[in-house]
């Protein structure tokens, strides 16, 4: 059964919308920054050039970094694109753990959450909350 929504809840999804379109726009945007990079990348590099062992060490560094940096835009890019159909299908702002209201303060900061603060903080601690 579908509520009726407010006014101002009304504004506040569609300011949580346009939060998340700017952070898929910026994610989207770091992905391709690094594509970009790591195509200057490798064609920095030339194959007849000697390369020391602190040389191929930093590269490497470079790459697991990169890579690590990938795999969090992702992850990131995958939640907002998530918060936006449980946007759509009016399921956006409760708990996905408790159920409950995730207050509108974190909304503001984090518009992908889908855990209450206290719910977020057992997930990361590896348990889960009773609702």
């Amino acid at each position: 059964m579908r509520t009726t929504v407010n006014v101002d809840t009304q504004q506040h999804l569609t300011t949580l919308r346009d939060l998340l379109g700017y952070r898929i726009h910026e994610l989207e945007a770091e992905v391709h920054a690094a594509a970009l990079q790591r195509a200057s990348e490798a064609g920095a590099v030339d194959p007849a050039s000697v390369i020391d062992r602190k040389e191929e060490a930093d590269a490497e560094q470079r790459a697991e970094l990169l890579s690590q940096s990938d795999r969090l835009v992702a992850e990131a890019l995958a939640d907002c694109r998530a918060a936006l159909k449980r946007l759509d299908e009016g399921l956006y702002g409760d708990c996905s753990d408790c159920g409950e209201p995730i207050p509108l303060p974190r909304l503001m900061v984090l518009p992908q959450a889908q855990r209450c603060a206290r719910c977020q903080a057992a997930f990361e601690g590896g348990r889960r909350v009773a609702a």
